[in-house]
């Protein structure tokens, strides 16, 4: 719904404009909404071939009839970063919006949207914001859009008089537009534990510990699995690198079966992935040192 919402804001915000850019390796939701938001629209996709999505890759795509680019800022695959800044500067250049998908880096990685200049974004708190499971989602608006952006999903929570209960809808002042319904309040409670976690930890902290875990996993798997026919799909510059690690494998999907019936819960990423998470916040070394292991003893 977030993701609904902010895309058709951006749109909105660009008339005239009839083309909306992403590329062909982001999540599915993502890559699915963006076409069911182009075919309401009667816009048209432009397809950024393959992920690790670079500014030139961009700049190969984007033109004078994009209204909007929608990318992730860490791969959910590969956890590649994008380059936030730039390629928001390339999109703004060529007179379009940027709505980032933070789902793989907020709370992994600093993400720096105000600074970056983005536009929008959108993300999910139950992963590195630890919320857990059935967590609610959260929108970003660029402060400069505040006062011109609508969306299209209007309830009782984002009206100007909450209670009013007024014939016509207007909208609230600032951000709180955004919301329709009323918020999942369990669910509230989840992100506020979760993000306090995260802030007493501080991000840089949180970043060094995955950075460093990264690093063992990429160490154990060229000495323990590159003589079992893996590769590593994920960038192996620490600055390049979210928070977890990809290997590759010819039979990737039965051995992840396997792995997870052994107790070692990666996630399987389609066509040959095995995905090594790493929330610094609750994985440890050791931790990782055995389920390496283990996926070692398992692929042997």
């Amino acid at each position: 719904m977030c993701l609904y919402k902010t895309l058709r804001a951006a749109a909105a915000l660009r008339p005239g404009r009839d083309e909306i850019v992403t590329d062909s390796a982001n999540f599915p939701s993502d890559r699915f909404l963006v076409e069911s938001v182009a075919a309401e629209l009667g816009h048209t996709v432009r397809w950024i071939e393959g992920g690790d999505v670079r500014p030139e890759d961009v700049a190969a795509v984007a033109g004078p009839r994009t209204a909007a680019v929608v990318l992730s800022h860490v791969d959910y695959r590969s956890a590649a970063i994008a380059d936030l800044a730039g390629i928001t500067r390339l999109v703004h250049d060529r007179g379009a919006l940027t709505v980032w998908d933070l789902c793989h880096s907020v709370g992994s990685i600093p993400v720096e949207l105000d600074a970056g200049g983005a536009d929008f974004a959108v993300g999910c708190t139950y992963k590195f914001l630890n919320a857990g499971p059935g967590a609610p989602a959260f929108l970003y608006v660029n402060a400069r859009h505040h006062a011109e952006f609508g969306q299209p999903i209007t309830g009782w929570m984002g009206a100007a008089d909450t209670f009013g209960m007024a014939e016509h809808y207007v909208p609230a002042p600032g951000i709180r537009r955004a919301l329709s319904g009323t918020p999942p309040v369990l669910g509230m409670v989840g992100v506020q534990e979760g993000v306090a976690l995260l802030a007493e930890a501080g991000i840089e902290r949180v970043r060094a510990k995955a950075v460093a875990l990264g690093r063992w996993v990429l160490a154990l798997a060229d000495e323990w699995l590159a003589p079992l026919g893996f590769t590593v799909a994920s960038p192996r510059e620490d600055a390049r690198r979210g928070g977890h690690v990809t290997l590759r494998h010819s039979d990737a999907e039965r051995l992840s079966r396997v792995l997870i019936e052994h107790g070692v819960l990666i996630d399987f990423r389609r066509p040959d992935g095995i995905r090594v998470g790493l929330s610094p916040l609750t994985t440890g070394f050791t931790e990782v040192r055995a389920a390496m292991d283990r996926i070692r003893e398992l692929a042997a």
